[in-house]
């Protein structure tokens, strides 16, 4: 009768342990990254005399920003690369007003979640993130989403920040031409939770990206135990 020799019996023994040749040295799915886009708040010197002020709260953006950044890592894990591009000075002018240390605050959240925390000054730093900020060969963008003012055409940086109901910090729909589209997965997420992004530049976003970007119909209230939520009585979200 014909006998297996026992090396042989032995390596057969040790590939149905382990599984077959090669397989506990697969290769690690490539990493992503996960952008959250946070704008400045409202100054009360502006603000205070209007029928319906904005942001009576300073953190109004940070904490919407926070709600999703803690669901986020329940859902993918410590390990996935989540990134706050904020709007600093913003939240250092609006340090002056509240007499607290604003930016101490948003490094606290860094920590915590365990953040890769970009500071920014203007739309093209934020072109220039999406496209160079990681080897965009090796890291592409999985989720982008917005927290701040906008309307229509245009994220608001610092709207009623510098200026009464305007802005001087912006990112326009125009300016998304200059996005690389190869930074992101295909299918990638993406949302706006301002206002009015639905109506025109979620299909600027769309045409310049490949991506859907989820956006309002009319007006949203940022809140403080959930996410945004629609308040214009033909409010919807698309993409």
């Amino acid at each position: 009768m014909f006998r297996v020799p026992r090396l042989v019996s032995l390596l057969i023994l040790v590939v149905f342990a382990i599984g077959l040749p090669g397989a506990a040295f697969a290769e690690k799915p490539a990493p992503t990254e996960w952008i959250i886009l946070v704008g400045g708040p409202s100054l009360h010197q502006w603000e205070r005399y209007k029928s319906q002020p904005h942001d009576h709260w300073w953190a109004n953006f940070i904490h919407a920003a926070r709600l999703e950044t803690d669901k986020l890592r329940r859902q993918l894990g410590p390990d996935q690369m989540i990134t706050w591009l904020v709007y600093k000075q913003g939240y250092v002018d609006r340090a002056a007003q509240e007499h607290q240390d604003l930016i101490g605050f948003v490094n606290s959240v860094r920590d915590k979640y365990n953040l890769n925390l970009v500071w920014f000054a203007g739309g093209r730093d934020v072109i220039n993130y999406v496209n160079a900020g990681q080897p965009r060969n090796k890291i592409k963008i999985v989720g982008f989403e917005y927290f701040g003012h906008s309307n229509r055409a245009c994220f608001m940086f610092d709207y009623s920040n510098n200026l009464d109901s305007a802005s001087k910090s912006w990112l326009h729909e125009n300016d998304l031409f200059s996005l690389n589209r190869n930074a992101f997965v295909y299918g990638a997420y993406a949302k706006s939770w301002g206002c009015h992004t639905g109506e025109e530049m979620s299909i600027k976003w769309h045409a310049a990206t490949g991506t859907h970007m989820i956006g309002a119909i009319g007006k949203t209230q940022f809140m403080m135990e959930e996410l945004p939520i629609l308040i214009s009585p033909e409010g919807k979200w698309v993409n």
